[in-house]
């Protein structure tokens, strides 16, 4: 098991350009895989988590050729073309890759069974495997978690199905189920979640229309290969816009990410903190938004979060809550169920990790009460989570001792290089073990 150990520091300063978006680059390779021809990625996330994806679709037939870092190209087998893995596809750490390979599992002519590591086994998959039974899927789960097995055969149909909880995730797999279903599928959003989905499936010819939270698509004969380039993972880049906010002692540049509308609901809620924001170099990456934010030192104070934003921000919240913990006064989230179920219970673990370093809280059922003070030194239980180890490593900058964080090892699933690229803008992190 590995460590960091952060010890306060002077402040953050400098520009730095985070690894590319991992949710982007899940669905270029499995895209990719099924369209007909090459498709070229550029800015693809070498983390293990995109790494398993990379290596399912390599199961499943398709051709991956990697000629150069962040470079990958695709050569896609066709709609109809993926072929029955000859082992369990193992997603790691992913849950993504697994709620989207249930999608385009689903309508496939052969069997497959997707595993995961011992924290994803524990994450419930029936929110997608039930839509998917309604589009005659036969999907299977264990007590509702994987392993999840998926019988080939059944001609899919199209659906019409409202959301009861907001999920990208399962928007996602029942559009890529769609692409094999009769009759368009329409999914319906209680509130707005990532559309990287929606935007991929355009650039690669597919007929999806979305209007008003309803995202409609209608089945293509086939998907025909492009250029994706990948931005900046905008998840990534909440870190060190945190640790701007919170620690900066001259302006934070952090260049080329990825603006989707339906990912930036943390620029809103720390503006809404007064913290200083600007979007700069705009510029798009293909279907996505891009653009450098630089951040200036501000002071924060204590808000209540908009629920609106929480579908826009909810990979965001470990690194919001220290900036909660950083500000003036009380922050309150709630309508946050969703962060129980991600690589931990979310809202337990950051609680506990802020009872270690000194931070008044109270955990709510949908979200946490956090009393914006000093923060000290501690220990802290990451629970495997990378983006909880980061936020605490983030949190250093206003500790008044060190902050050692536990089981860091899966940081690398979704942002390898975290530690040389935080202590090269002023983090004291060491790693260890």
């Amino acid at each position: 098991m590995s460590d960091f150990i952060v010890e306060p520091g002077a402040g953050v300063a400098g520009r730095v350009r985070v690894p590319g978006d991992k949710s982007i680059s899940h669905r270029a390779l499995m895209f990719g895989a099924i369209a007909s021809g090459t498709t070229r990625v550029t800015g693809f996330l070498e983390g293990e988590d995109c790494l398993a994806t990379l290596r399912a679709v390599t199961s499943l037939g398709a051709r991956v050729e990697r000629p150069a870092a962040g470079e990958v190209w695709i050569e896609g087998v066709g709609l109809a073309g993926l072929g029955a893995p000859t082992a369990v596809l193992d997603m790691g750490n992913a849950g993504t890759a697994m709620r989207l390979f249930m999608g385009l599992l689903a309508g496939q002519s052969f069997d497959s069974e997707l595993v995961g590591d011992q924290s994803l086994m524990r994450r419930p998959m029936e929110r997608v495997a039930r839509p998917l039974r309604e589009m005659g899927a036969r999907i299977e789960t264990l007590e509702g978690r994987p392993p999840v097995r998926i019988h080939g055969g059944p001609r899919l149909h199209g659906i019409r199905y409202a959301m009861p909880m907001a999920s990208a995730q399962v928007k996602s797999a029942l559009l890529l189920a769609g692409l094999y279903a009769e009759g368009a599928t329409t999914v319906i959003e209680p509130a707005v979640t990532r559309d990287h989905t929606e935007r991929m499936l355009q650039s690669f010819g597919v007929d999806v229309t979305a209007r008003g939270g309803t995202v409609t698509l209608r089945p293509p004969t086939r998907l025909e290969s492009t250029r994706v380039e990948v931005p900046g993972d905008f998840s990534s880049a909440a870190f060190f816009i945190v640790a701007a906010c919170i620690g900066a002692r001259a302006p934070v540049v952090i260049e080329g990410v990825g603006v989707n509308p339906t990912r930036i609901g943390l620029l809103e809620m720390l503006a809404l903190m007064g913290a200083d924001l600007r979007l700069v170099n705009h510029r798009s990456a293909g279907a996505e938004p891009v653009a450098d934010i630089e951040v200036r030192p501000a002071t924060l104070s204590g808000i209540r979060v908009p629920e609106r934003l929480v579908p826009i921000a909810i990979d965001e919240f470990p690194a919001f809550f220290v900036a909660a913990a950083c500000a003036r006064g009380e922050t309150l989230v709630t309508g946050a169920e969703e962060l129980r179920v991600k690589e931990s219970d979310r809202i337990a673990v950051m609680a506990r990790g802020l009872d270690a370093v000194g931070v008044r809280n109270e955990v709510l059922p949908d979200g946490l009460r956090i009393e914006g003070g000093a923060i000290e030194g501690g220990v802290v239980d990451s629970h495997g989570d990378h983006r909880v180890a980061m936020a605490f490593a983030v949190a250093s900058l206003r500790a008044s001792g060190a902050i050692e964080i536990r089981d860091v090892a899966n940081v690398a699933t979704s942002f390898p290089g975290f530690a040389p690229l935080a202590r090269s803008v002023g983090l004291r992190l060491e790693e260890r073990g």
